[in-house]
Order: structure tokens, then C-alpha cells, then sequence
């Protein structure tokens, strides 16, 4: 008899640890905008069924090699703001949604972030000091509002790899005012050289990795192009014994959607929503059903639902678009 109960709890606990393992974070990236935010906003995130959404105050750089973060500011929308960020996030808590919080940097007109680097050391110190300031003021709103996740920065590549004791450093001052998950948005070509996984909870991915070639690949040409990064993928999950988050994931709704994810070209205008609706499909096929796969937030989702994507938008965003069905749907699988 004892025996038997003895493996009655077994069972449950094994029951239990696989119905855990294919709950994800179906995530939406929120999108700042010049506004506070109210109930009509959040409605559309709960009705696709997702259940944690980023949050993005930004912090802006005047190009790739100046050191001073300019954030907070009146200049600012307020979504991008500490204050704007707070007032989100506790209109999303009503709903039920969780948050990660994820400051990121914007380089005037655009320039890619991962290129940021500083021309000698007084300004690496500069840029240190500004970062710090930028980062842990979040760290302390994230702590404040008990976000279940903080994201300490977004592809900044050179910045880490020019100096890695600067981030050891921070993380453990991170650490000392938020008590909640870490993670870092590696690029998609970057989190094999990210050097401080170890210490957080996540291996955080912006999974724009090119898939295919075609014009308007199927979903089954696509499941093979993510055959070699996934192998790559899991086999970091498996080295760090650490969960993959894909802190940002999404394809613009254009011709040759999987060849190149990560260009917001303007030139890119020829609309195809079968394009989009493949590769996200390849996507969540591919990873949504892998224990060591943790979920994922989708790029990018507006706050006025009603007038942004649509069938005739070139842009990342799902919304009112064929794929945004494929969201819902997806996300009520593997949903808490």
C-alpha cells in the first residue's frame, strides 16, 4: 500500500512537471506611444490570448560613438518614459498580463545599436556611468512593480564585448535592486558570444535568423532552414542549463519574408501576407512545443488595435492581419 501511494506521487509530480513544461510565454512587445493607455488598449492582448507583454522605455544616444543615454525626458513620448512605463504596466496588471521590462537604446537615425562603441577609455567610462543610471533606474521600477521579468539591455554587442567586467559588474548591482527573472536580448547572431548566460535566467534570442530564400516559402521549407539554428540553439540551452527566450520574434509581411527578418527597409513595400503567416507558423512548429524553449514575444504590437496593421501593412506587426488568428491560436495552446 505504501508503495503504491509512494508512486502515486510520482506520477503526479511527473504529470505535473510536463503540463509545466508546455506552458510558455506567450508574449506581445508593446509598443510606447505618446499616450497613457487604458482597458480598450489591453482588451486586444488579452483577447490574442497572450499572457505577458514587453514593455520598452528607450533611452536615446546621439550616434554609434557618443557616451550620453538621454532618457526621462518631457521630449520623450510618455510610453517611453519611467512613468509612462509604470502607468502600462499596471493597466496590463488589471488584465491579468505580465510583464517584462525592457529599457532599450535608439541611435539616431537608426544605426544599429550592436555598433555602438566608444573612441577611447574616458568615454567607455562615460558611457558606463550613463548606462548604469539608465538600466538601474528600470531595475528599480521593475522591482517596484514586480515585473516578472527585467531585461538588462538589447543587442549591444561591441558594448559587451569591449567590456565584459563593466557587465559582471552591473548585473550583480542588478541583482542587488531587482529580485525577480534576467535576462538579455542578444541578436540573433550575437548570443553565441553573449559571456555572462551563467548569470541569468534566460537565454535571451531576437530570433531574426534568416530561414529561407523564397519569395513566399512554405512552412515545411522553412521548418528546414531552422534545422542548423536550432541544433545551435539547443545546444546552448543545453551548455548553460538555461531556458531560450526569444525576447523579440516576428516577420514583416512582405515578399521573402525569412531571408533577411531583420530589415525594417522601407523598399520592402510589395505585401504578403502568406509570407508572414508561413514563417511565424515554421516558428511556433518548430520551438513551441521544446521543454527547453521558454516562449517568446512577438514584434511588435500597437496600442490603438483598431487602426494599426492590416492586410495592406508591410510592417512586423500581426494585428489585423491573417496571422494574427495563427497568434491567437497558438497562444491558447500553450497558454497558463
Amino acid at each position: 500500500m505504501k508503495v503504491c501511494k509512494l508512486l502515486i506521487v510520482f506520477l503526479f509530480i511527473t504529470i505535473q512537471g510536463c503540463t509545466s513544461q508546455s506552458k510558455k510565454i506567450n508574449g506581445v512587445s508593446f509598443v510606447a506611444s505618446a499616450e497613457a493607455i487604458n482597458e480598450s488598449h489591453v482588451r486586444p492582448v488579452v483577447n490574442v490570448n497572450a499572457n505577458y507583454a514587453a514593455i520598452m522605455p528607450f533611452g536615446f544616444i546621439r550616434d554609434l560613438e557618443h557616451p550620453e543615454i538621454v532618457f526621462n525626458t518631457q521630449r520623450q513620448w510618455y510610453g517611453e518614459t519611467k512613468a509612462g512605463a509604470k502607468q502600462y504596466i499596471l493597466e496590463l496588471r488589471k488584465k491579468h498580463i505580465k510583464i517584462m521590462l525592457k529599457p532599450q537604446i535608439w541611435v539616431w537615425h537608426g544605426e544599429f545599436t550592436g555598433y555602438i562603441e566608444m573612441n577611447s577609455e574616458a568615454n567607455w567610462k562615460a558611457l558606463e556611468n550613463s548606462y548604469s543610471k539608465f538600466i538601474l533606474e528600470h531595475a528599480q521600477l521593475a522591482q517596484d512593480v514586480k515585473a516578472e521579468l527585467f531585461c538588462i539591455g538589447t543587442e549591444l554587442e561591441k558594448f559587451i564585448e569591449n567590456r565584459p567586467k563593466y557587465w559582471n559588474n552591473l548585473i550583480v548591482e542588478i541583482k542587488n535592486i531587482y529580485k525577480g527573472k534576467l535576462t538579455y536580448a542578444a541578436n540573433w547572431d550575437e548570443f553565441k558570444r553573449t559571456p555572462f548566460w551563467d548569470d541569468l535566467d534566460f537565454i535571451g534570442v531576437d530570433a531574426y535568423f534568416p530561414v529561407s530564400g523564397e519569395k513566399t516559402p512554405t512552412i515545411n521549407q522553412l521548418k528546414v532552414g531552422w534545422l542548423p539554428h536550432k541544433a545551435v540553439i539547443k545546444k546552448y540551452s543545453e551548455t548553460y542549463n538555461k531556458p531560450v527566450l526569444f525576447t523579440e520574434f516576428g516577420y514583416r509581411s512582405v515578399d521573402y519574408s525569412g531571408k533577411e527578418p531583420w530589415k525594417s527597409d522601407r523598399s520592402m513595400n510589395v505585401v504578403n501576407l502568406e509570407a508572414q503567416t508561413n514563417t511565424t507558423q515554421a516558428l511556433f512548429e518548430t520551438f513551441w512545443n521544446e521543454d527547453w524553449f521558454a516562449g517568446g514575444f512577438i514584434w511588435k504590437w500597437f496600442h490603438k488595435h483598431e487602426d494599426s496593421g492590416g492586410v495592406k501593412d508591410a510592417f512586423f506587426t500581426p494585428q489585423n492581419k491573417p496571422v494574427e488568428d495563427l497568434l491567437r491560436k497558438q497562444y491558447i495552446e500553450h497558454s497558463k
